[in-house]
């Protein structure tokens, strides 16, 4: 079993567990990915890891209620467990060789990002880093970014916090100002990240991007997470989740992403229900 042993809310509706794991520790990097239920009749989700500890043997998640499992998840303390968690899936995200790159996440997708930005910094890289949220109440890991960024640019839709305006203002005008970076890293909504490689690729910039599509069983069988790369399939579960963002077919990899959507909003409600039905 996997026992939580560290539970810490963030914002309303993001929160930080970390578990004990100390088998996916061991191994795990950034940009990898773990697959958990919360019981034994529960969904199969991906997560990445957002930080590990070898040591301590554990690893630590964060993530946004967003449906009926992260519901359920949600509603984990210090002390319970998860009925399972494997991994450390998916290929790690490449961070060697790099002078100076930009970093751009969005939303609990900087619970990826972070990671990625850290591993450029401490292989030597110049790291500026572009985090969007929609609002102040969301805003997460500011710190963190900042530790390990020379240039932050902390953005909001609606301008409550840092500046306001999208993810891709700032890296335009950082590009316009004469950076010229090695690679661009995008982690966030699909159509994010799909603006993000339309703003670096007048430029010539190389744009990766970190996949999270439908997913079930992480190992390629299931065929849920495949997506069109430079007009090749692939599967974001073992040949990513790192892919050249230039190369996929975005607006096929957003209708995939959406398919389930009606279901999901379904689930959580039911989820919802019998959690106040508890409580009474």
């Amino acid at each position: 079993m996997f026992r939580v042993i560290r539970r810490e809310e963030l914002r309303p509706t993001v929160t930080l567990l970390e578990v004990e794991a100390p088998m996916i520790a061991r191994k795990a990097k950034p940009g990898q990915f773990i697959i958990l239920r919360v019981d034994e009749n529960g969904e199969r989700i991906p997560l990445t890891i957002y930080h590990y500890d070898r040591e301590k043997g554990t690893v630590t998640i964060i993530f946004q209620i967003v449906g009926a499992t992260t519901e359920k998840l949600n509603h984990l303390r210090v002390g319970d467990c998860l009925a399972d968690l494997v991994g450390p899936l998916g290929k790690a995200t490449v961070t060697e060789g790099k002078k100076k790159v930009a970093v751009v996440g969005g939303g609990v997708g900087c619970a990826i990002a972070y990671p990625v930005a850290k591993a450029f910094h401490d292989n030597g890289a110049e790291v500026h880093c572009i985090v969007g949220f929609r609002s102040q109440d969301l805003v997460i890991l500011e710190d963190d970014f900042r530790a390990v960024s020379d240039v932050l640019e902390v953005c909001t839709d609606d301008g409550t916090y840092g500046r306001k305006g999208l993810v891709t203002e700032a890296l335009k005008e950082l590009i316009e100002s004469g950076n010229q970076y090695d690679e661009v890293f995008a982690i966030g909504p699909m159509i994010m990240m799909k603006f993000v490689c339309r703003t670096t690729e007048p430029y010539g910039l190389p744009t990766t991007v970190s996949m999270s599509p439908i997913m079930i069983d992480g190992t390629g069988m299931c065929g849920g997470c495949r997506i069109s790369v430079g007009g090749e399939t692939k599967f974001a579960c073992v040949d990513g989740p790192d892919f050249d963002g230039h190369k996929i077919d975005w607006d096929l990899a957003v209708k995939r992403n959406q398919m389930y959507r009606d279901f999901e909003m379904h689930k959580h409600e039911e989820t919802c229900n019998l959690f106040r039905q508890e409580v009474k």
